[in-house]
């Protein structure tokens, strides 16, 4: 069997995480969300300026930080548990007609600009057709969900997956700005798996993901 090189099996014997693996798929299935607030107001400010979309910053930052976190990027592929070594966004397009949404997906580019591009072509292209699939269909195997509730925002966003079997990926929601003070926040929920996911790794996360928000001239 062939093996895509972005995929690296994970060697059990070898793997410190492999008993809390266990525990928390065998014994005790558990994920959990943890609820947080980031604050977007240097990253808004900017993209307005440079009259970029927020919603592709956000998939393309989402992503990127997740690259530089290992427990992150953990998935399952022909059977086999490894690392990915980037996954891909799948994100809901919304429809004005009906009201209803369809999942769509944009290939990661290191280049935020590619990803940009990326994303614009893919809406254009895909954004109208409906169904649970858009037009062009199924996600990567390496795809995660990320989505945004832009009509309200929240202090606590729970996601249930009624027993997804074998998917360890991370999933993000986003909730409507919030002013205060001059500031903008965004509510952030992410739902993960235990057996790959631990609080440190979210504080990982999130410190990161808060630095690339601040500081948005080092990658636009």
């Amino acid at each position: 069997m062939t093996r895509d090189m972005n995929f690296v099996p994970i060697v059990m014997e070898n793997w410190p995480r492999a008993q809390m693996f266990y525990y928390y798929t065998q014994i005790a299935p558990t994920s959990y969300t943890v609820d947080v607030r980031m604050n977007v107001t240097v990253l808004r400010q900017t993209l307005k300026q440079r009259g970029l979309k927020f919603f592709p910053a956000y998939l393309w930052l989402i992503t990127k930080v997740m690259q530089g976190i290992d427990e992150f990027r953990v998935g399952m592929e022909d059977g086999v548990l490894g690392i990915w070594e980037q996954l891909t966004p799948a994100y809901p397009v919304f429809h004005q007609d009906d009201k209803t949404t369809s999942l769509l997906w944009t290939e990661f580019e290191e280049d935020f600009s590619a990803f940009y591009e990326n994303y614009e072509r893919d809406t254009k292209a895909h954004g109208d057709s409906h169904g649970v699939l858009t037009s062009k269909g199924i996600p990567l195997s390496n795809a995660y969900i990320i989505s945004c509730i832009p009509w309200f925002t929240f202090q606590s966003f729970s996601l249930h997956n009624h027993g997804i079997k074998d998917y360890y990926f991370p999933s993000f929601e986003a909730g409507q700005f919030v002013k205060e003070e001059g500031e903008e926040f965004m509510p952030l929920s992410v739902t993960v798996h235990h057996a790959t996911i631990d609080g440190y790794h979210l504080k990982q996360f999130f410190e990161s993901l808060q630095e690339s928000m601040i500081h948005p001239e080092e990658w636009l």
